[in-house]
């Protein structure tokens, strides 16, 4: 064997990577280095991993990309979360305007599975040693130079280390302090959502329901364990945030004043500390995701609206790609470049489509359009989904 690739096999490019961030990208990318045999460890801001975070949606780009760092873990998955058989859409009075059988399993080999963000977590968290995850370490920056990179963390904390990944999210210390762009883009849609135990009366016939209002709109998903998420967010040119949380419910409650009871029954059985408001945001596409010994992934890296479904998704894709880099360069240069030029373009476009996506939740006009501009739409939209979604992962031997 040459004696180059015997030594490039036998010894990883760097031998510790630093995550900041233990959310599911960063609990991903991990999972996926720590297949390389590098040190792996992982830093969260959060004291403990609690109940939080939305439902969500798996698709089987963000699936497969799972299945191949980690073999086996969507059975585990879907063991906690809910695969979709069944779409519902209707109107606020309570109407059936359309109802569809999914075909995600049959066209792309992965099913649409909702799930608990906290239960996906608890999932890929149970893949790794607890003693790589170090919580209680808020990130406040980073210095680096050509031997290594120093993380900061608050109370006079550091760590050394040969890369630093940010999978810190939409608000990611390590993108502003490699770029400076300072806060998010607000898109002009608001948000409350909650996950509650409750088993709404739809859920005997469908697993995802989608609820169309007038510039407003709700999703309740069936997202396992007796658990339903349930999303609400509305068109508004400009936000504000409630004072407390039972104004957050009173708000929410009144935005869905006209709509049927079986819809505010949902909202009126989450207690009003459980609910969160906030704004939808994104960012611009970065042209480059890396400098020196940093590199981002996730939503530190594209952070997109949530019409699409696919920041997780795009996550779990961005941690395979980076782990094929590795094995596959000379280098962490190469790595890093090679990452990007897989990356960057693909993310790049579906951040547009989703931030168009969010819009046309709202736009009547859309709604109203001819046939023939309906049916041209369609077929430009199954056309993007299968490219989204028939994104395959190679299994090397």
């Amino acid at each position: 064997m040459n004696t180059n690739l015997t030594e490039k096999l036998s010894k990883p490019i760097v031998d510790k990577v630093a995550i900041v961030g233990a959310g599911p990208g960063g609990l991903a990318v991990a999972i996926a280095l720590r297949s390389q045999g590098i040190d792996v460890q992982v830093y969260e801001k959060a004291q403990e991993f609690r109940p939080a975070g939305t439902g969500l949606g798996l698709a089987p780009n963000g699936l497969s990309s799972l299945d191949t760092i980690a073999p086996g873990i969507v059975e585990a998955l879907k063991s906690s979360g809910c695969q979709v058989h069944h779409t519902v859409l209707k109107n606020i009075q309570g109407e059936t305007i359309r109802t569809n059988a999914t075909k995600y399993l049959e066209q792309y080999g992965q099913p649409l599975l909702t799930i608990w963000w906290y239960r996906l977590q608890q999932v890929l968290a149970s893949r790794l040693p607890s003693d790589i995850i170090h919580l209680n370490h808020r990130c406040i920056g980073f210095e680096q130079d050509e031997n290594g990179v120093e993380i900061h963390f608050d109370g006079e904390k550091s760590v050394h280390a040969d890369l630093l990944i940010g999978a810190d999210g939409v608000n990611s210390v390590i993108r502003e302090t490699l770029f400076g762009e300072g806060k998010p883009n607000y898109i002009g849609s608001m948000c409350w959502r909650a996950v509650i135990k409750y088993r709404h009366e739809l859920f005997n016939d469908y697993e995802l329901v989608f609820v169309k209002g007038n510039k407003q709109f709700m999703y309740l998903l069936n997202v396992g364990g007796g658990y339903t998420s349930w999303i609400s967010r509305k068109f508004s040119p400009e936000y504000s945030l409630s004072h407390s949380a039972d104004e957050v419910k009173s708000r929410i409650l009144h935005e869905l004043a006209d709509w049927d009871e079986s819809f505010r029954a949902v909202v009126k059985a989450t207690p009003a500390e459980q609910i969160w408001e906030g704004p939808i945001c994104d960012r611009p596409p970065l042209s480059r995701w890396s400098e020196g010994r940093v590199t981002l992934l996730g939503d530190a890296a594209h952070p997109m609206a949530p019409a699409m479904g696919q920041g997780a998704n795009t996550t779990f894709e961005d941690a395979y790609q980076l782990r094929e880099c590795f094995s596959d360069s000379a280098n962490l240069q190469a790595v890093l470049t090679s990452y990007e030029q897989l990356r960057i373009e693909r993310t790049k476009i579906i951040q547009a489509r989703s931030a168009l996506g969010e819009m046309r939740y709202y736009d009547t006009n859309f709604a109203s359009s001819t046939g023939q501009t309906q049916e041209r739409q369609t077929s430009l939209n199954d056309d993007f989904h299968k490219w989204v979604y028939d994104f395959k992962p190679s299994v090397k031997s």
